[in-house]
Formats: C-alpha cells, structure tokens, sequence
C-alpha cells in the first residue's frame, strides 16, 4: 500500500482535525498489506495514530486510520453511547467497540450505520442518518447532515482545503512523517 493512497483518503485525520477515515485499497498479497501497516503504525503511532485493517475482501482491503485518544471521546458522547448500546454494543471502551464494528463488517457486506460515529460525525447526523435514512438532510458532504449545518459546511470546507495542502506537500516531497501531527 502506497503512502500517497493514506495522505489522498485521510489527511484531516494525518492533521489532527478529523477522528478517522477509512478508505479502500486494493492490494496483490494480503501479506504484504498487512506488512504495509505495520511498517506505517510505526511510523504513525509516535503522534497519536492506529492504522488498521477492518476487512478483507478479494484483492481489496477496508483501511481505518484513527486518532484512538480522540475516538475515546467522541464514543463516550452520551449521546453516541446511547446509539451504540442500541445496537448491542458494549460500550467498555472505545477499542472494544471498534472489535465490534470490524466484526460487523465482516458479517455483512453493506456498512452499519453507526460507522459514523467512529469516523468523528456527529451523533445527531449518525441519529438522523438512522432514523431517516438518506431522507430530509439538510445538506451532504462528507457526511449527511441533520443537525449543524452551517457547522458542517465549514469543517466540509477545512477537510477539502487540508487534503489539497497536503497532497501538494507530498507531491513536494514531504514525508508521512512530518505531515503526520502529533496528537
């Protein structure tokens, strides 16, 4: 797995303003991705970073890089704690519940959604996703929104502008290393 496919699908995350991304890569030998990995946590996990491997499918695999500090707080939101215990998830723990959702994952083809909440959406959108589906949103970006719109449009806006930022760093010759901040 190239570095560049991390920095295109996850530079929010790389620069600390975003809790996760996840993304697909395609991949020769499931040895040798995995292999991949675990070269980048060692590079990543010095500032605050998790890559990891949710499912495998033919020749392409589901990659998750996370902020695991801020996945702690953002699933002990009262509110995303309800959502997830809703669903049958024990919420112990934010790496627990990330077992939970990787075992969902392989168990069915289409993504639950509560996935939102361990990507950094707000629970009010994961909750109006839930409820009524792709229905009466006020606006889509990265996510569709039910709640904060203006606020949405604006982190929609900083997410954008970050990736552009640091594809051109990269492309610049500035390694994962330094994009990646420390958190």
């Amino acid at each position: 797995m190239s570095e560049d496919y991390l920095i295109r699908n996850c530079a929010p995350t790389l620069a600390g303003i975003k809790t996760a991304n996840l993304f697909t890569c395609p991949y020769e030998s499931k040895a040798e991705i995995v292999d991949a990995l675990c070269r980048l946590n060692r590079k990543l996990s010095p500032k605050g970073l998790r890559v990891l491997p949710l499912r495998f499918s033919e020749k392409k695999a589901l990659i998750y890089l996370y902020r695991p500090k801020q996945l702690s707080a953002d699933l002990a939101q009262a509110e995303a704690v309800r959502i997830l215990q809703s669903l049958g998830y024990d919420c112990g723990g934010s790496e627990r519940c990330l077992v939970q959702l990787a075992q969902k994952l392989r168990a069915q083809e289409e993504f639950p959604h509560e996935i939102g909440l361990f990507l950094g959406y707000p629970p009010g959108d994961v909750c109006g996703f839930m409820e009524n589906k792709p229905c009466s949103c006020k606006c889509v970006g990265c996510w569709k929104v039910y709640t904060d719109e203006a606020g949405a449009k604006r982190k929609f806006d900083q997410y954008r502008m970050c990736t552009k930022i640091y594809c051109q760093q990269w492309a610049n010759g500035i390694d994962i290393e330094r994009l990646a901040v420390a958190g």
